[in-house]
């Protein structure tokens, strides 16, 4: 530690470690008594569409915590001065495994990178604009940074509710969710539903509201089940916000033969309509792609363009053997739960388990209890 420095001799993992300590032993009773600014903490903490403003908020409370001289207004160390630091590094560095450690319902990803965050270089005070929705989340992170700054809460009692109210939240999910997975425990001679019910659970579920992400768990759910009948098995999937220039991938999906890594099919999910101009992109990843696929599949959620369809279609020769083709994604689901009858529910299992796993900023958690909702209201009318 550098001489007249500040900086707590614990390290950044060890002050988290006993904050989170103290803020269970607090259980349901705040450490701030502070209404306003205890509302605040649980509105940031509690906002389901929106994760930015708590992994903010709790990357400039350690940060203050750990060097008491900084301004938690100031995390970015482009500001200058002796008084900033970079929230990114303690973001990215001391609270990930963290958060992951605790099972946190937190973004698995730096806030720092978000758009209203990633472009800032200046002073965040309670004046300034970030953009995104919803407006309160942000506008409360930023108060609760004036709040610290300005000497009227410590950034430990902060960072000591804000880690409270996450465990509350992580434990009321998981009593949700335990509760309504259990729910659906039925004997071992309960008749399987049928395939036609499945597909009107499929509709219901991608009638949900962001449900982007369903597409693609319904298409890697069919060949994880089917991958011995179709001699195919999908690779390991990316990231919901991942793009495909980052990872190197060809698509939201990337299926290869059984025992070879070679990519033979790609499929790409759209929620709404394929039109020419994605089919010439898909085009320029195909002469990108050594060696040659033989399918660039479109999903799409919404209907498919005839003329759209012919021209993919008319791509056969130019690509010198690789078909581009749509298909409406219940139409997908319907044809192989059909074709692959008495698979139909591990199907349905191997869905539910992937919707499950997925992290909440690309499943989010009322979709899927949504799902299991939706399953189980079918299972009780059968």
């Amino acid at each position: 530690m550098m001489a007249g420095s500040r900086e707590r001799a614990d390290t950044p993992r060890e002050l988290l470690d006993a904050i989170l300590t103290k803020s269970k032993k607090l259980g349901r009773s705040a450490a701030i008594m502070d209404r306003d600014i205890l509302s605040r903490i649980e509105y940031v903490c509690r906002c389901i569409s929106n994760r930015a403003g708590v992994r903010l908020l709790m990357a400039c409370m350690l940060a203050k915590i750990h060097r008491p001289e900084v301004d938690p207004r100031k995390p970015y160390t482009e500001i200058g001065g002796k008084d900033c630091f970079s929230g990114r590094t303690y973001d990215e560095q001391h609270l990930s495994g963290f958060i992951t450690e605790n099972r946190l319902p937190c973004n698995s990803t730096t806030a720092f990178l978000t758009p209203a965050l990633r472009n800032q270089d200046a002073v965040l005070t309670t004046r300034t604009v970030l953009v995104g929705r919803p407006p309160q989340v942000y506008n409360d992170t930023l108060q609760l940074l004036d709040d610290v700054a300005k000497g009227r809460v410590s950034a430990e009692q902060v960072l000591i509710d804000t880690l409270r109210v996450l465990v509350l939240v992580r434990d009321e999910k998981e009593e949700r969710m335990n509760t309504l997975v259990a729910a659906l425990r039925h004997g071992t001679d309960a008749l399987p539903p049928a395939s036609e019910q499945i597909v009107t659970l499929l509709r219901q579920h991608l009638a949900c509201r962001h449900s982007s992400r369903l597409p693609v768990l319904i298409i890697a759910a069919a060949y994880s089940v089917a991958e011995k009948q179709w001699g195919e098995s999908a690779k390991p999937l990316r990231g919901h916000l991942a793009a495909d220039e980052q990872t190197g991938a060809g698509g939201d999906i990337e299926v290869c033969l059984t025992n070879d890594q070679r990519v033979c099919t790609i499929y790409e999910m759209k929620s709404k309509r394929v039109s020419r101009e994605d089919i010439d992109r898909a085009l320029q990843k195909i002469v990108a792609c050594k060696p040659r696929i033989d399918n660039y599949i479109f999903i799409t959620t919404d209907s498919v363009d005839v003329e759209v369809a012919e021209y993919a279609a008319a791509m056969y020769e130019r690509t010198n053997g690789t078909e581009i083709v749509i298909l409406d994604c219940i139409g997908f689901a319907r044809h192989f739960l059909h074709l692959f009858h008495r698979l139909r529910l591990r199907f349905l299992d191997a869905y539910q388990l992937k919707v499950l796993n997925e992290p909440d900023s690309a499943v989010n958690q009322p979709l899927k209890e949504a799902f299991l909702s939706l399953r189980h209201a079918m299972e009780s009318d059968g």
